[in-house]
């Protein structure tokens, strides 16, 4: 029987396509570096946080180049780990490892990443204003792979007698994948984490619940380096082009028409600092669980967000808030038993401060926070019946290649060293000393160990 695609589908894999087919010239294995010639810490203060140079080649769309390669932008991730939680999971952190204290490859994953159409590019300029940004994943704990994130742009500038913009138009499958700032949700902090650990299990739909599941298609215009608006929409995937992807959509809650995203961020520059305030947010109305059968229920996420960042010399400090309220309407999920109450709200919030010394040295604190209505069936999972969770992140870092550039028989790699503690003070509604049955927040506090390696 033929499959029925949505039109944002059928675009995303008419791209993908397009990819496949482009030439491959073998004698190099380009990463951004070999493409572009800039290093690392020039466009991050620690990867993947951007910095004013790494915000301008996203904008542009991954294209910036010397001109020097001419071999497709492909680049590999390791991220071999050690997790301990406080306590131990009864039965297995997850199938196939102990209760506590494992090794683990949290994920592995190859990129390409830089100009859609490689070398090729050089030899038109409308070839080269098309980018990507393309990963697919080995999921370690999980032991499957699957696609990851998955961008192409197209991007360009003009100007007036007045002005001078950056535009483009990106195809993805995350919302918030393309933004420029760490601020929202795709790129936020924390980058890596435990795989094998207890983490809060409430979360929004632009938090997360659509990851890998959708196919947006949207524009942005970046105004006098300082004004940025974005406008999107959002369709999900079918069932069975997940599956063939390596996404699994049982459960997944399925957008019923195109849900739009907007974005609005202004930014100002002056020496050394740069400071952004921005917005973004997403409406949707979806079917509970992929069943059409009741309706659909409806949400509403809105988000504020702001970013300081200081670059000079030796010294990279980098402030960050966010937050982000859903307002949730359960109409079909009530009809259909999965939902107690008619409507309901979910907000989280982020505050992240983080200093690094040299290029090499770094230290970074987060507060978190998880809240929202009550809900037995919504939460059934957790004894509270509560999504309110809070707590604190604090990691240290080192990156021993990351001024030098990577060793010199393979330039643009790069590794970086973390320890991480995670602190919880209440985790799903239980506090650090609940007196209840079952696991307490404390007994969630995780210790992660991390090598983190990009060639």
């Amino acid at each position: 029987m033929p499959i029925a695609l949505r039109p944002f589908p059928v675009l995303l894999l008419l791209c993908v396509v397009c990819l496949l087919c482009v030439p491959r010239i073998s004698y190099a294995v380009p990463s951004f570096y070999r493409q572009s010639g800039i290093a690392c810490n020039a466009c991050h203060t620690s990867f993947p946080q951007l910095n004013a140079l790494g915000r301008d080649f996203k904008l542009k769309g991954y294209t910036l180049s010397t001109g020097q390669s001419t071999a497709p932008p492909l680049a590999v991730m390791l991220q071999p780990s050690f997790t301990h939680t406080s306590e131990g999971q009864p039965g297995g952190a997850a199938p196939g490892f102990d209760n506590n204290d494992n090794v683990a490859l949290t994920q592995g994953s190859v990129f390409y990443a830089g100009r859609l159409f490689g070398g090729f590019a050089d030899k038109s300029p409308l070839l080269g204003k098309f980018g990507a940004f393309i990963q697919t994943t080995y999921d370690g704990v999980e032991k499957a792979w699957s696609w990851d994130n998955a961008e192409f742009r197209f991007a360009d500038s003009a100007s007036t007698e007045k002005h001078k913009f950056d535009y483009g138009f990106y195809l993805n499958n995350s919302p918030t994948l393309q933004d420029l700032w760490n601020t929202t949700p795709v790129w936020s902090y924390p980058y890596s984490g435990s795989g094998l650990a207890p983490t809060p299990a409430a979360e929004t739909l632009l938090g997360g619940g659509l990851a890998q599941q959708v196919a947006g298609f949207g524009g942005y215009v970046w105004l006098d380096s300082s004004l940025y608006l974005e406008l999107g929409g959002y369709d999900s995937l079918s069932a069975s082009v997940q599956s063939d992807l390596g996404v699994d959509p049982e459960g997944e809650a399925q957008i019923d028409n195109p849900a739009p995203y907007w974005r609005l961020a202004k930014e100002h520059a002056w020496g050394a600092h740069h400071l952004e305030v921005g917005t973004f947010g997403m409406a949707a109305d979806t079917y509970p669980e992929r069943d059409s059968s009741a309706g659909t229920d409806h949400y509403l996420d809105i988000g504020m967000d702001s970013e300081y960042q200081y670059a000079k010399g030796r010294h990279d400090v980098t402030v960050m808030f966010s937050g982000l309220r859903e307002r949730q309407e359960w109409d079909a999920s009530r009809t259909l038993g999965l939902a107690e109450n008619s409507s309901g709200a979910l907000w989280t919030l982020a505050a992240t401060g983080s200093y690094f010394f040299d290029k090499t040295y770094g230290v970074t604190a987060q507060y978190f926070r998880f809240g929202g209505d009550t809900d037995m069936l919504l939460y059934a999972d957790n004894r509270t019946y509560s999504p309110d969770s809070y707590g604190w992140i604090l990691q240290l870092d080192y990156m021993p290649l990351n001024k030098s550039g990577g060793p010199k028989f393979w330039p643009g790699s790069n590794v970086k060293f973390s320890l991480q503690y995670t602190r919880y003070n209440k985790f799903d509604g239980a506090g650090r000393n609940y007196d209840g049955s079952g696991r307490d927040a404390s007994d969630n506090d995780t210790l992660y160990l991390e090598a983190w390696l990009a060639f």
